[in-house]
């Protein structure tokens, strides 16, 4: 008996309450992600919400970020190779909300109803009340399906007090992580 898993920790072919075929998206809802807003400078400054960045390594640092093709923000990393990533704290659900509409206004306009400064490196903006802020130069780009991958190395990376908690983004709906305790609370 000792060799035997409880039926509830075996991973079956099929989960019984998830039929074949689930469209992706559905799936991957529950895998919960921090919540960024990615930055360009240069003619056109432009910001996008962003769940799709993740660490690589360390050593050096790396760091990458998935952005649609069609996406505007695929075309200004493309041309500037350069871009900002603001790591969003539980507060700045309107700030996320904000730079994924696609109403807000277009290049410089978009930030004038947020607080922001230019990074030091990148002249990207980097939100104000963020937790975290990463400045990066694009090193390679990858196909990956309707999306380009971005490899950026990490010019430059700041944090805000450790105890404050994120926003998180799960099931679609943004989410606080409670900076004491391992839970998410509906904002």
């Amino acid at each position: 008996m000792g060799d035997q898993v409880a039926s509830d920790e075996r991973v079956p072919a099929r989960h019984p309450a998830t039929p074949a075929g689930t469209p992706l998206r559905d799936v991957l809802a529950e895998f919960a992600t921090g919540v960024t807003v990615l930055t360009v400078a240069g003619e056109r400054p432009h910001g996008m919400t962003a769940n799709s960045v993740t660490s690589v390594s360390l050593d050096p640092p790396l760091v990458l970020c998935c952005v649609a093709r069609t996406a505007r923000m695929h075309d200004a990393i493309a041309s500037t190779g350069r871009l900002g990533v603001s790591v969003l704290g539980r507060g700045q659900e309107q700030l996320a909300r904000y730079f994924a509409d696609k109403r807000r206004p277009e290049g410089a306009a978009q930030f004038d109803r947020v607080d922001w400064c230019p990074g030091p490196y990148t002249g990207a903006p980097l939100l104000s009340g963020a937790l975290a802020w990463l400045e990066c130069e694009v090193a390679e780009t990858y196909e990956g399906g309707d999306h380009s991958i971005f490899l950026s190395r990490v010019l430059d990376a700041t944090r805000r007090d450790r105890r404050l908690p994120g926003l998180v983004f799960f099931r679609s709906a943004f989410h606080r992580a409670v900076a004491d305790q391992d839970a998410l609370t509906r904002p």
